[in-house]
């Protein structure tokens, strides 16, 4: 066709290049280049702008001129969204929502939304008919007249409804669905993608109109689309989970407007996702029976710590090989911890099976949980039980030593709060540290020999 243009992008980076290469040159990714038609002489992009700005030309300043004021932020109904959104949607920000199919991503938007009664938000389904977003709000169960239900695909006709709705909120859901007629490649694609996201945070920067984006996710668990999509939001949040578990994590990958160490928790009911507002007591088995293999230990996800139930099944290995089986801990780290209490401790495993599993559905990457599936795996071996009211914290050296920790104090008094008797920390830990005041008792240890013989002696 006369006019057209078709250039090479990188699906991973999306990277442009005017002929396919096998190796990627931004990014340096293999086979990840795609052809796609572009532009067409016949077909204009038009701006998502409601408002056409006129050009003004920017004067440099001198940073202590410059006059900063508190962003006035949008507070939404789910308290667990506003604190890892860092207090609120910002006016005029783009923030993208991405999970893995089926997880909750718009059942947390559209409880949202049909809370809000103090502005129109305009919600725009790309995936759902119209028919099945009213059933899903008749589930949740939260009528309201400001909500308006829109299914288009079509840049173009999105501004058309963004202009007769003139909306406080837009939601789009998702990204990967909406397509422009000024590109000619299908909805999905690296420059449809990239060209409606840019549209959209033109669109939201000029009317400081904030706009909410679902996204897809890959196989390997990252946004789906170019990496180039999370650089143009503002944000970018990650909702997840087990689809077989009933609690989901929200967490802050990017946010230009706040921290992101933060995250919050959810339970998925009948009627919608309900906010935990205390995630150590799902976490922890509310069985007053103690059983051999149950350690509790103290880890952090992101500024917040968590009491979690470590659970430890070791047996005599019924086959030649014996078997190592982890879920919600690293696979790795746990062998290398076998391997600590062979070498270090004296306890022969390696001819027994080793089952380690995280309760509550939650995966831990923090290595102060060492010192927990350590004594987990000894509590399971010798088969005598660790009392309920003890908790640790501790990261566990190749020598066998009890390093220190990161924010020891929150640690203890999130322990203290659930009605902990007894922590045990590494030794040093508390250096400059007042303990006056805590109802806790706290046994600090250099090795874990030390802390075997506080639990076990």
């Amino acid at each position: 066709m006369k006019g057209n243009k078709t250039a090479w992008f990188c699906t991973s980076c999306g990277a442009e290049s005017s002929k396919w290469q096998g190796k990627c040159p931004a990014c340096g990714e293999w086979n990840t280049m795609v052809e796609e038609r572009i532009v067409s002489d016949d077909k204009k992009s038009r701006s998502l702008t409601p408002v056409r700005l006129k050009q003004t030309r920017t004067k440099p300043q001198l940073i202590h001129e410059i006059e900063t004021s508190d962003e006035a932020r949008i507070k939404m109904p789910s308290g667990e969204l506003n604190r890892v959104l860092g207090g609120g949607l910002v006016p005029g920000s783009l923030v993208l929502i991405g999970g893995e199919p089926g997880i909750g991503k718009s059942t947390l938007v559209l409880q949202n939304i049909l809370s809000i009664r103090s502005r129109k938000v305009l919600y725009i389904s790309g995936e759902e008919s119209a028919k099945q977003l009213k059933m899903r709000a008749d589930r949740i169960g939260r009528p309201n007249d400001n909500v308006y239900i829109v299914c288009e695909t079509s840049l173009e006709n999105i501004k058309d409804h963004i202009e007769d709705v003139d909306p406080g909120l837009v939601v789009v859901d998702s990204i990967q669905t909406i397509a422009s007629d000024a590109i000619e490649s299908v909805a999905g694609s690296v420059s449809q993608v990239r060209e409606c996201a840019a549209q959209l945070l033109k669109y939201a920067k000029e009317t400081s109109v904030p706009v909410l984006l679902i996204g897809h996710i890959t196989k390997e668990g990252s946004i789906a689309g170019p990496k180039v999509l999370e650089h143009i939001v503002d944000a970018v949040l990650q909702f997840e989970g087990d689809r077989q578990n009933i609690y989901r994590i929200l967490r802050s990958i990017k946010n230009r407007f706040g921290s992101t160490a933060e995250l919050g928790v959810y339970e998925m009911c009948q009627r919608g996702l309900r906010e935990v507002s205390n995630p150590s007591e799902m976490f922890l088995s509310q069985n007053d029976e103690e059983l051999s293999g149950i350690s509790i230990g103290v880890t952090m996800e992101g500024v917040r710590a968590f009491l979690i139930e470590v659970q430890a099944l070791v047996s005599t290995a019924a086959y030649g090989t014996p078997q190592r089986s982890v879920t919600g801990f690293d696979s790795k780290r746990m062998n290398m911890l076998l391997a600590v209490l062979e070498k270090r401790v004296g306890f022969k495993l390696a001819a027994k099976d080793v089952f380690l599993n995280i309760a509550g559905g939650l995966k831990v990457n923090d290595p102060s949980l060492d010192l927990a599936v350590i004594c987990a795996i000894l509590s399971s071996n010798v088969d005598i039980t660790i009392p309920n009211r003890i908790c640790m914290a501790g990261e566990v050296g190749l020598s066998g030593e009890v390093r220190p920790v990161s924010r020891i104090e929150q640690r203890i008094r999130e322990a203290e709060k659930l009605g902990m008797e007894t922590i045990i920390i590494p030794r040093n830990n508390l250096k400059g540290i007042d303990t006056s005041g805590l109802g806790i008792k706290i046994v600090e240890v250099a090795k874990v020999e030390e802390a075997f013989r506080t639990l076990f002696a």
